[in-house]
């Protein structure tokens, strides 16, 4: 039987969509209702492990968390990680498919619509309700042709869409009448209200802007969500916004250099440090020195190791990064940093691009070679210097080996994983997460700089977070409004099979 279901889709990128979605599961699921979200086509580099060895993006993880339920692949049937400007890995329902060019995707997508609702079916099965987000906008009509990710998916599973818009960027009336004029009729009838995100002031003072768009639109208004400051708690999943997650630091804080790479990954990694007081988190951008009074200089995971090391000369952080090494300053490699950071990077299967063999940085006694073959897992392990338990993930193509691997940097189920340089200054591991753990983390911090260390509870910040953002949408928003048109669909369709022939 089809189920209640309503498809969150927005006016752009950015909007706000995710902690729209988030917010609502843990509204709902608060309400008793067994709630699942769903996005069928995800374009990130910032991607989680589910427990059966997939990957979906990290936003439909934060929105499984909000929902009280483990993650699942079919949460995100479609994931697409960029590794070039012109083309991305594809990940369906969990496993790596191949690496696509755009006008090879877009032959692909209709090959893919099936998969994607036989995930968005089996969610269904198990849910009250079905929270679906959309990807970008619907009002890109040049890209509808195949579409699987807002109206082709709404259609094809028909269900309802609420439209959000975000005022903060300005034009948000242009931006909710203009997705009107440019959608097809059908399409406009499938929309059944508009929420207006991150206003800052009296939203009183945008009463006459919902009822000119309403007017223009035939949508219902269904309310104005203030700015919510406490989003920089929750996982990003957009790397758009990295440079907004900036910390607050107490007097004599760490400070942690992260070079923004072109192609980061998994940058989450660094949730838990900026919101750490102990912690100055410096986010170096392009064309930028890294500083030369950093504590810890971290390198972060790459969805493309080779282009990122090219990337990273280019900005003369090699150079950079030698100096802080002499002058006695740590630097931690995580995933594509901890392959950066090695001798070697060699791909003989050509599984970045052209086969062959680039030097590394050259502070680890190791070498990598790249592999179309991918780990994925969940871990549970051990930080060899301070004996601290950790818990995360590995996501990467390639093994490394090398005499710094005799040092390792944790072990896993008591095998050693990562490596150390000889000096002790230079780390290294291919697990995802580790900040995550309160007690690696304060001891990890404190041994960069004594006194230091884990001042915040992170998981429990996250969850409190999730509640947080429940109460600012049920405050301002037609809550009921979204559940009657999520079981209309389920009403239609009953009504649809009591009066088929027999």
């Amino acid at each position: 039987m089809t189920g209640a279901a309503i498809m969150i889709q927005g006016t752009g990128s950015n909007v706000g969509k995710s902690l729209t979605v988030a917010g609502l599961c843990r509204l709902f699921a608060r309400r008793g209702l067994a709630v699942r979200p769903f996005k069928p086509q995800n374009m990130s580099n910032n991607a989680a492990v589910t427990a059966d060895g997939g990957e979906i993006g990290r936003a439909q993880a934060l929105q499984a968390r909000a929902c009280g339920v483990e993650p699942s692949v079919h949460m995100n049937p479609v994931l697409l990680k960029p590794e070039a400007e012109t083309g991305a890995q594809v990940v369906v329902q969990g496993e790596r498919l191949g690496s696509y060019r755009a006008r090879a995707y877009g032959d692909l997508k209709p090959q893919l619509l099936p998969r994607v609702l036989d995930s968005f079916g089996r969610l269904e099965s198990e849910a009250d309700l079905v929270l679906v987000e959309g990807a970008g906008s619907p009002a890109e009509v040049n890209l509808r042709q195949g579409d699987i990710a807002n109206m082709g998916f709404a259609e094809a599973a028909d269900i309802p869409v609420l439209l959000v818009a975000d005022i903060d960027r300005g034009g948000v009336i242009a931006n909710l009448v203009g997705t009107h004029a440019l959608l097809p009729p059908e399409e406009r009838s499938r929309i059944k209200g508009f929420v207006i995100n991150k206003f800052r002031g009296d939203a009183s003072l945008f009463a006459e802007g919902n009822r000119l768009i309403a007017d223009r639109t035939g949508w219902q208004a269904l309310g104005v969500v203030p700015w919510f400051p406490e989003a920089n708690r929750l996982p990003a999943e957009d790397s758009v916004g990295l440079a907004e997650r900036a910390s607050a630091p107490g007097e004599g804080a760490v400070r942690v250099a992260v070079p923004l790479i072109s192609r980061i990954a998994n940058h989450d990694d660094l949730d838990p440090l900026a919101l750490e007081p102990d912690v100055d988190l410096v986010l170096v951008q392009p064309g930028e020195a890294l500083p030369g009074d950093a504590d810890l200089v971290l390198l972060p995971g790459s969805k493309s190791t080779i282009g990122d090391l090219a990337f990273f000369r280019e900005q003369g952080w090699d150079i950079d990064l030698a100096a802080h090494v002499r002058r006695g300053g740590a630097v931690l490699g995580l995933c594509g940093g901890y392959q950066m950071l090695g001798a070697s990077v060699s791909d003989p299967e050509g599984v970045e691009g052209p086969a062959g063999a680039v030097p590394g940085l050259g502070l680890l006694d190791v070498e990598t070679t790249l592999s179309a073959r991918k780990r994925l897992e969940r871990v549970a392990a051990k930080h060899v210097a301070t004996g601290s338990e950790i818990s995360g993930y590995e996501m990467h193509m390639g093994r490394t080996t090398g005499p710094d691997c005799q040092r390792p940097f944790l072990t896993i189920d008591g095998q050693p994983e990562g490596a150390v340089s000889a000096n002790g200054r230079v780390m290294a591991t291919y697990m995802h997460g580790l900040f995550g753990s309160d007690t690696f983390r304060g001891a990890f911090l404190s041994g960069l700089r004594p006194g230091a260390g884990a001042r915040v509870a992170y998981d429990e910040t996250v969850d409190r977070t999730l509640d947080a953002l429940a109460d600012h949408l049920e405050a301002v928003l037609d809550v009921d409004a979204i559940r009657r048109w999520a079981q209309s669909r389920q009403s239609a369709s009953m009504k649809r099979a009591a009066t088929a022939p027999a």
